[in-house]
This record gives structure tokens, C-alpha cells and sequence, in this order.
């Protein structure tokens, strides 16, 4: 029988704790890699890395390639440094978003960027990317190489779509999908498909792997969408609304453009295109999304991704490992609620 989300019953909520118990051992060595792999002469590199890297972040994407290798009953060690590789893309990027986003908190501290200036975020971000190169030809592999080399190139043009669609409230939802399956899900399913690569199993089983991490991501990105109107910061590590303020078209904002009437269309076209997006405009904007349906709608659609997500984990045996993945999908979407 296929599972389905809201599966765990009412006795605990959702959580990554079952995949970080079974991949605990793996990602000590994983740890080891990046901490190793981030040291340089220059101090400022570690110092700045080091602030990120240890700043509370869940490790999801690298644990996904260690759950993932589980999942195949891999019993080498290849996939440590892959995973290590995994998450300097993953904190390069989130040094750069930071830099383009103008950002001053993550994961409720203040940004690299902020402390050390943009400058220095974007070329210690450029030296995670190349640290993250280095351990690809380590691993000797030209499949996980094009894997991987591919997902940093496409999470790139995701990023530069976002930004040329910054502020232009006509951006449509098949759009936005696209942006976001490249700037959040490709690393996703990047993360789970070398997985299959280093266990040596066929091409079914990649994309199988792929499949799930791809709408996973996606799911992910379409709930931190809906809670940056909905939360707070203490929960978000970051400012409410930010996506407001900088003018973001999110799914959200999309689907209540479109349902709006003329005066809501209106609102909508002066904040996102004219920068009016003070407190106000936020509590403003806030409820123009509920009263649309835009949030219930677009956390609807996360559930529609992490169901195809874990339907994609059919093909596979049950135990631990499907299980920590299977719910590792719940964990990106019980965060909404």
C-alpha cells in the first residue's frame, strides 16, 4: 500500500530525528570532512564559513545522500565526502543569496555579509564552490561529477530567473515552479541521486532517488514560501515578510494577484513593482493572502509534492530507511503548521 502524508497519527509530530538516529555514524565522518575542507592560511575563510556551517542548519541535503545510500544498503564510504561536497554547495549558495537578498538574519543570527561585508561572503562562497569541485574529482566518478556540476550550474540559473522576475507581479505560477525546481529542488535531487550512483545501481533507481528529492525540494521551498507571511521570526531565523520587502513573486503572491479584484490587483502592482511594502502593506498583503485561499492553496500544493515525493519511494524495500525518508517529507510540511 502507498503511503501517504499525515501517516504518523497524533503521538509526535513529524521530525528529521529518525534519519539523523540512522545516518549518525556517517555524518560525524561527513562533519569531519567539511570541517577539515574549510580550513585555510587565510583566516577570514574559516571564520566566515565556520559561522554559517555551524550555525544551526539541519544538514538536510547531506543527510539525504547518507539516508539515501542506507536506502540502498551501501557499505562503502564514498558518499561522505560527497556529502560534505552537497552541503558547500548548499552554504556557498546560501552566502550569495545572502549578498543579492541584502539579508541580515539567517537561521537566527546575523548574515556573514552583514559581519564581514558582501565582498567577503561572495568569494569565501566562491571558495565553498571549489572546495566542493575538489572533493567531486576526489571521488573519481565522471557521473556524480555531471550530477553535481549540473545541479550548481542550474541552481545558478534558477537564482538569475528569480531575480529578473523580482518585482514583476505578472510572473505566472508554471514560471515560478520552474524557478524554484531549479534553485531549491535541483540540489535536492542531486543530493539523493549519487547516492545511487556510488552504490552502482541502474538508471530506474536514479531516478527514482531523483524523483524524490526533486519534489521534496519543491514541497520545502512552497512551505518556507507560505511561512514567511505566516510565521514569525523566532520560529524563521529570519525577518517576517522578507519576501515582501524584496519584492519576491512567490506562489502565495501569485495565486492572490490572480484571484484579486481590481483595487487587491492594484495593492499588489504597487508593492511588488513600486517598493511600497512597509509594515502595513505586509499585515495588508498578509490578508489579502488568507482571504484568497493563496496560503491554504499553496501549502495544498507542498502536499501534492511530498505525496509524489514519498510515492516515488515505492519501488523500494521498507525499513528504517524508507521510513526516515517518508518522513523526512512530513517534517518539510508539518513546519507550516
Amino acid at each position: 500500500m502507498t503511503a501517504t502524508i499525515h501517516q504518523l497519527g497524533p503521538a509526535r509530530s513529524p521530525s528529521l530525528e529518525p534519519m539523523l538516529q540512522l545516518v549518525a555514524a556517517d555524518l560525524n565522518h561527513v562533519n569531519a570532512v567539511i570541517l577539515e575542507r574549510m580550513q585555510s592560511h587565510v583566516t577570514l575563510i574559516p571564520e566566515l564559513a565556520g559561522h554559517l556551517i555551524a550555525g544551526g542548519g539541519k544538514r538536510m541535503r547531506p543527510m539525504l545522500t547518507l539516508a539515501c545510500a542506507r536506502l540502498l544498503d551501501y557499505g562503502g564510504s564514498r558518499h561522505h565526502k560527497l556529502a560534505a561536497a552537497v552541503e558547500f554547495i548548499h552554504t556557498a549558495t546560501l552566502l550569495h543569496d545572502d549578498v543579492v537578498d541584502s539579508s541580515g538574519l539567517r537561521r537566527g543570527r546575523r548574515t556573514a555579509n552583514i559581519i564581514w561585508g558582501n565582498p567577503a561572503s561572495v568569494l569565501v562562497g566562491d571558495f565553498l564552490f571549489s572546495r566542493s569541485f575538489e572533493l567531486m574529482v576526489e571521488d573519481g566518478s565522471l557521473k556524480v561529477l555531471r550530477i553535481l556540476s549540473r545541479a550548481s550550474a542550474v541552481i545558478a540559473e534558477g537564482e538569475v530567473d528569480q531575480l529578473t522576475a523580482q518585482r514583476r507581479i505578472e510572473t505566472g505560477e508554471d514560471h515560478y515552479l520552474h524557478i524554484i525546481g531549479a534553485k531549491t529542488a535541483a540540489l535536492f535531487a542531486a543530493a539523493c541521486r549519487i547516492a545511487s550512483v556510488v552504490a552502482e545501481r541502474d538508471e530506474e533507481v536514479e531516478l527514482a532517488l531523483d524523483c524524490y528529492g526533486r519534489n521534496l525540494g519543491i514541497a520545502f521551498q512552497l512551505v518556507d514560501d507560505a511561512i514567511d507571511y505566516a510565521s514569525d521570526a523566532a520560529t524563521m531565523g529570519k525577518g517576517v515578510g522578507d519576501d515582501f520587502r524584496d519584492g519576491k513573486l512567490t506562489l502565495p503572491v501569485i495565486l492572490a494577484f490572480a484571484r484579486g479584484g481590481e483595487a487587491d490587483r492594484r495593492f499588489w502592482r504597487e508593492a511588488m513593482e513600486g517598493g511600497s511594502s512597509g509594515d502595513e502593506q505586509l499585515a495588508h498583503a498578509t490578508s489579502l493572502l488568507r482571504s484568497t485561499g493563496a496560503l491554504d492553496d499553496t501549502l495544498a500544493r507542498a502536499r501534492t509534492y511530498g505525496q509524489r515525493a514519498i510515492d516515488a519511494l515505492g519501488p523500494f524495500p521498507g525499513g528504517r530507511a524508507k521510513a526516515a525518508l517518508a518522513e523526512a517529507v512530513e517534517f518539510a510540511i508539518a513546519r507550516a503548521y
